[in-house]
């Protein structure tokens, strides 16, 4: 079962943020090849949001070539999706660390601690009680 979680804090609108949690299940593993994305009805009651959103997002993903209409079945995550999906979710992180890092240099953190506070919380994140960072 996909899950989805929208932040009502998020700036970006909720459609985008389905999309992008959907991209976010295909690249890591949660959607393969082949499967069905919910129905519209199923995920907008799921979500407790208007069908119409769920279906803008739902033909956001199709421009993307993230998921393929199947008639009779519904819409299929495409054999190209998983890739995709790995490469924006790289990018989407990288940007956000870009962001984070800035915000840290214009602090006058040395570049020693921000590496600390980013396995700190690398750590936190896996329930680790050392911290250590793998290749990706």
């Amino acid at each position: 079962m996909l899950l989805i979680h929208l932040n009502a804090t998020d700036e970006r609108p909720i459609y985008v943020q389905i999309a992008d949690q959907v991209k976010f299940a295909v690249a890591s593993g949660v959607l393969r090849t082949g499967d069905l994305a919910p129905s519209v009805r199923e995920l907008s009651k799921q979500l407790l949001v208007n069908p119409n959103t769920v279906s803008r997002a739902y033909r956001e993903l199709q421009g993307e070539g993230v998921l393929e209409l199947v008639r009779g079945t519904g819409l299929q995550v495409t054999s190209t999706a998983p890739e995709a999906c790995r490469t924006v979710r790289r990018e989407l992180v990288r940007s956000r660390l870009r962001s984070a890092i800035e915000e840290a240099r214009r602090s006058e953190l040395d570049p020693a601690e921000i590496e600390s506070i980013l396995r700190e919380e690398w750590a936190k994140g896996n329930g680790r009680a050392k911290p250590t960072m793998g290749g990706a």
